[in-house]
């Protein structure tokens, strides 16, 4: 325990952070061994009821997954915000999709798989906005940028272990021994939020703001959708590039295992920034990292379609990664910033709705924009990276600056400051 509250000290963070930080990775981790596994599992089930090519049926497990949760995002924050508890919400969501993950076993055609599936994303959905605002509650705006950065590292490490885990696995020891293992972690999750995480009871304001009402347009502020903005068009930006992996390997003349080199890149950037840069926001401000992450990301994805050998792609998914570290952490953290205190549910979800309907929408326009012609989705989405950062510049309002927080933005001329309640 020692080491863990020196480990907290140094990152700024705290016991109950780092609690949820280790369920977000145990919970990534037991989902993504799930994402090596679901297209060579397909293959072998039966789906007369859907006679579709294999790929197919991949892309509307996926698809499906991204966009239940996408839909079910909004509501379950609501459903927390009523409540005004988090932690059994957590707890609840983890349960769900580490069931569903262990039911795998007992799939036997296609359609008990798309059941699953969509019972993980309500899971998920159920999870993500409860865990996100209460890291709100407990963590200070003087070092949220960094708290929320740990947070986000700790799921991509998680990403990042969970496929080659499924695949050691399946190779030796068969799918079902994967599936034990991937819901094993998401109860290892569970046991961490039970035992260090202290629920952190919403009051009731007084002011109407804890009504089950899920689009409740007074929690929506200018600087909420601008974050919102910004992960969608983030998002889009990153998981483009899955769609055209055989345009890629047949432009620069790689394999398999040289595109998967380059993809993996831009979570080496994330892993090696987004700590930094999270904490960084804490001192400078959270818009101007924002800002220049949005930037680098549109000049980076619009290059992409002009790499010509794999040290382009190595460099350019790189410096997504980096740009992904920069906007990521500080958006989240500006949110729950500008969060009001009965609505955290609702206001986080938007942010995570835009990054889940950004990863979901993302390949598919790449896969639309280029029949055109190869570079055309790579220009489109890069431009719109910027457009973002423009919504960021105009409508968001900054809220670090010193030991005052502020709420300025151009399109306000007034200046707020307010401290730390």
């Amino acid at each position: 325990m020692k080491l863990i509250d020196r480990i907290n000290k140094s990152l700024g963070t705290n016991r109950a952070v780092m609690a949820l930080s280790l369920a977000r990775m145990a919970d990534a981790m037991g989902n993504s061994i799930l994402i090596i596994l679901i297209p060579i599992y397909v293959a072998k089930l039966p789906h007369e009821m859907l006679p579709f090519a294999v790929p197919i049926l991949v892309g509307i497990l996926i698809s499906a997954f991204g966009l239940v949760t996408s839909f079910f995002q909004p509501l379950m924050g609501a459903l927390s915000d009523r409540l005004g508890r988090r932690k059994p919400l957590i707890i609840a969501g983890l349960a769900i999709i580490g069931i569903s993950t262990f039911a795998f076993i007992f799939a036997d055609q296609f359609l008990d798989l798309l059941l699953l599936r969509v019972l993980q994303a309500v899971g998920v959905a159920l999870t993500i906005p409860a865990s996100l605002s209460l890291m709100t509650a407990v963590t200070h705006r003087s070092t949220r940028g960094g708290s929320m950065g740990v947070y986000s590292t700790f799921r991509m490490i998680g990403f990042a272990i969970g496929p080659v885990t499924g695949g050691f696995l399946q190779v030796h020891y068969g799918f079902n021994a994967a599936f034990y293992v991937g819901a094993g972690l998401i109860f290892l999750a569970i046991i961490f939020v039970e035992i260090w995480v202290d629920e952190v009871r919403m009051e009731d304001t007084g002011d109407g703001t804890n009504r089950f009402k899920v689009f409740d347009l007074s929690l929506f502020s200018s600087g909420i959708l601008s974050a919102a903005s910004a992960t969608f068009a983030m998002a889009c930006a990153f998981s483009m590039i899955t769609t055209l992996e055989n345009e890629f390997n047949s432009r620069l003349d790689i394999t398999a295992f040289g595109f998967s080199v380059a993809f993996s890149m831009l979570m080496v950037g994330r892993l090696l920034f987004q700590v930094p840069l999270g904490k960084y926001s804490d001192y400078i401000g959270r818009k101007p990292v924002i800002l220049v992450g949005l930037i680098l990301m549109g000049i980076a994805t619009a290059l992409l379609g002009e790499a010509t050998t794999i040290e382009h792609l190595i460099i350019l998914r790189l410096a997504q990664g980096v740009a992904a570290a920069g906007v990521a952490a500080p958006a989240f953290a500006i949110a729950a910033d500008l969060s009001k205190r009965g609505g955290e549910g609702r206001q986080m979800s938007v942010i995570t709705m835009g990054f889940t309907m950004g990863i979901a929408l993302g390949p598919l326009l790449a896969g639309v924009l280029s029949i055109s012609f190869f570079e055309l989705p790579f220009l489109t989405i890069g431009s719109f990276c910027l457009v973002s950062a423009w919504i960021v510049y105009r409508y968001m309002p900054e809220t670090m600056k010193g030991d005052a927080v502020i709420f300025k933005s151009p399109a306000h001329q007034k200046t707020k400051v307010c401290h730390e309640h």
